[in-house]
């Protein structure tokens, strides 16, 4: 692909201000203030928009065609195998090795009234890449209102039967980075229950209660806490079933509170999980935007979606787009502080 200059958007509303690249319909800023008007950009990032072409580590971007992991890569699909890319122990994770984290999207409009600021982004995914069946036109809406909500609109279509599952993978530290990690973060997903998984962080099919284990964020808790309860993961990386959820309709699924800011995100969705993701790899080798190391735990992604490994679990709900049908999925990120 010819790399030529990365386009970024701003969307700004108040003291609230947020980047947008069209190298993976990245989030690359978020800055808002803190109790005393101290504005910070608590999102990870790069400190250079070129190094958006490689990010192994999903700062930001929009991920898929399939968000998580699928199996091996492989699923059945109306009596035929398909076979994805595998870019991850044995499984596909994230879309592949080119996946829509690292494709120029277009700029298809951009929104500028008294109640919001937007841009809609573009990319149409051709047959056949990454191993996905289908020319999958996707469309990513952006929007920031007056009240310091965050929209992120997803739709798509396709012209074959294809597995979609799309999120955006923003890494959150409510403090700018100012504390180089997210232990002392106050968590709660509205959840009472987990999707099982084995060595392979794969689900077994099974939905857990949290009640009673380390997964348990039903009420406020400090992330950090338990983490020592993990020790295959080293933090959580896991997917949570969003209570009520089910249906299709908006619900909140987490909210996060930063005590030493206090910035507050509250995280609204239709989609029926929220994976979280504590940052459990980072190792210090990546000086990001605010100028520091990113260290271990140094941020949480919480990324609203489909289940992982959907297509081969028949339990789980359905993540097969069919021609004909339009695939909608919205999230919005409430910011305050408190």
């Amino acid at each position: 692909m010819l790399r030529t200059e990365i386009c970024q958007y701003v969307l700004s509303r108040g003291a609230v201000r947020v980047g947008i690249l069209d190298i993976g319909a990245t989030v690359s800023f978020v800055e808002m203030p803190d109790r005393n008007g101290r504005v910070k950009n608590i999102v990870a990032g790069f400190r250079h928009a070129e190094e958006y072409w490689q990010n192994d580590h999903y700062f930001g971007c929009i991920v898929g065609r399939y968000a998580n992991r699928i199996g091996k890569g492989r699923l059945m699909l109306d009596g035929h195998t398909v076979q994805l890319s595998v870019n991850n122990d044995g499984n596909h994770l994230h879309g592949g090795f080119e996946g829509l984290h690292r494709k120029r999207w277009r700029l298809q409009s951009r929104i500028e009234s008294d109640d919001e600021s937007g841009v809609v982004l573009e990319y149409t995914s051709p047959d056949g890449e990454e191993g996905y069946p289908g020319n999958l036109r996707i469309q990513v809406g952006y929007m920031l209102d007056a009240a310091g909500r965050f929209h992120m609109q997803y739709t798509a279509v396709s012209d074959a039967a294809t597995p979609v599952n799309l999120t955006n993978h923003s890494y959150f530290n409510l403090s700018g980075f100012e504390r180089p990690v997210i232990d002392d973060h106050l968590l709660r997903i509205f959840a009472s229950r987990y999707t099982e998984k084995n060595g392979s962080n794969l689900p077994s099919g099974q939905l857990l209660p949290v009640s009673g284990t380390a997964m348990d964020f039903t009420a406020l808790r400090r992330i950090g806490d338990r983490f020592g309860q993990l020790p295959q993961d080293g933090g959580y990386d896991h997917n949570y079933v969003l209570d009520g959820s089910l249906a299709g309709t908006m619900g909140v699924a987490a909210e996060l509170y930063d005590p030493g800011s206090g910035r507050q995100l509250r995280i609204l969705t239709d989609q029926p999980g929220i994976q979280v993701y504590t940052a459990n790899w980072w190792d210090g080798s990546v000086v990001g935007a605010q100028g520091v190391p990113y260290l271990k735990h140094g941020a949480v992604a919480l990324e609203t979606q489909a289940f992982p490994d959907s297509p081969n679990q028949s339990s789980f709900p359905d993540t097969i787009l069919r021609p004909g049908e339009v695939y909608r999925s919205t999230t919005v990120v409430e910011m305050n502080t408190k």
